[in-house]
């Protein structure tokens, strides 16, 4: 049974208002599908399955505020799953005069650090103590009574993960910001030690679970995967499965509607345009001077390149490529893994996987 944790979505925000619900006790989810929707004053985010099971525990309903690090359900491989009950209490004492003072810890976190023996008084006051945070110290550092203050959640802490020409854009954008503190780049391909744009090569995925333990728990996905989006849809799930989460990252120079709804993992770059109330999917790419006009609708890990333009209610499916300075007309729809080469016109719906060449007019 893995459980479903709150993400951080604005560093400067630990709290977010569940402004949708769209799963119920004992649903059905495939992996990918949207369970909620979460707000601050700054960005909208869906919280996804990442793997198929079934909704059990559910803690939350629509218009509640949830903390960054609390657990909103639970995924099982049945509907009759039973999800871990709270710690009981000590009769006749109060659980919440039990903390120490100044210590913040999800229930699920207080839960395994009480079954676990652990000493509440070692553990770092200030940031959100969370599940997976209590687990990774425990493994890595063997002893209950060893956590460190230093192992706290840093919410301004963040790794790059690909230190390629995407992870150079992502660099100055994350900088831009002047809240994030990047800790470094992670990429299989680079030898620990040398340094991208100032910022220095950690190593490869062997890297996260000690990251995880330092308190890092953002990352950017800089792997384009132009080539083949599979690469791409990797990187974000072995990030998942390290404990990383992946915020929305927007230019401040972009512009992106208030109405318009932006999943974790997008990055909007310089001078793009999201229109009103446009959907991006997870892990969705707007480059450098896209347009995303109005009621478009981006599905997960679409890449919008450098100076495409989609007109009102274009569709893109799920890792479709639209390719740079091409145009896509009102309504059209571009199919799930779809190419649209640099320059093309779209004039009618592309079929999942079809390929339109570059420079050329689709159909012909």
């Amino acid at each position: 049974m893995d459980s479903v944790i709150i993400p951080l979505i604005n560093p400067n925000e630990p709290e977010a208002l569940l402004a949708g619900m769209f799963v119920a006790e004992g649903q059905h989810v495939a992996a990918g599908e949207p369970l909620c929707t979460l707000e601050t004053t700054k960005t909208t985010a869906e919280v996804a399955a990442e793997r198929e099971g079934y909704i059990v525990g559910l803690r939350f309903t629509s218009g509640q505020t949830a903390r960054a690090g609390e657990v909103l359900c639970y995924l099982a491989d049945s509907p009759d799953g039973i999800p871990p009950k709270p710690a009981a209490p000590t009769p006749g004492v109060d659980a919440a005069q039990e903390l120490p003072t100044g210590l913040r810890i999800s229930t699920p976190a207080l839960e395994l650090a009480r079954s676990r023996g652990l000493d509440l008084s070692r553990l770092p006051t200030g940031p959100l103590i969370t599940e997976n945070m209590v687990r990774t110290l425990l493994e890595e550092s063997g002893k209950p009574g060893l956590i460190s203050p230093a192992s706290a959640f840093d919410p301004q802490a963040i790794i790059v993960y690909g230190g390629g020409g995407h992870g150079k854009s992502l660099i100055d954008l994350l900088r831009v910001f002047g809240t994030y503190r990047i800790v470094g780049i992670v990429d299989d391909g680079i030898p620990a030690g040398q340094t991208v744009m100032g910022v220095p090569t950690l190593g490869g995925a062997e890297t996260l679970p000690g990251l995880v333990a330092q308190g890092v728990r953002l990352s950017v996905n800089a792997v384009g995967g132009i080539g083949d989006v599979a690469i791409r849809v990797k990187v974000f799930q072995v990030l998942a499965e390290a404990g990383f989460a992946c915020p929305a990252v927007v230019h401040p120079s972009a512009v992106v509607e208030p109405s318009a709804t932006i999943s974790a993992g997008v990055q909007v770059f310089p001078h793009a345009y999201v229109g009103s109330e446009a959907r991006l999917g997870y892990g969705a790419i707007v480059n450098t001077g896209a347009i995303v006009s109005h009621d478009c609708s981006l599905g997960d890990y679409a890449n919008i390149s450098p100076g495409a333009m989609l007109a009102g209610g274009v569709q893109v499916g799920d890792g479709a490529l639209v390719g740079m300075g091409a145009t896509v007309n009102l309504g059209v729809k571009v199919g799930a893994k779809a190419r649209v080469g640099n320059g093309a016109t779209v004039k009618a719906d592309v079929p999942d996987k079809g390929l339109v060449r570059a420079g050329t007019i689709w159909p012909d």
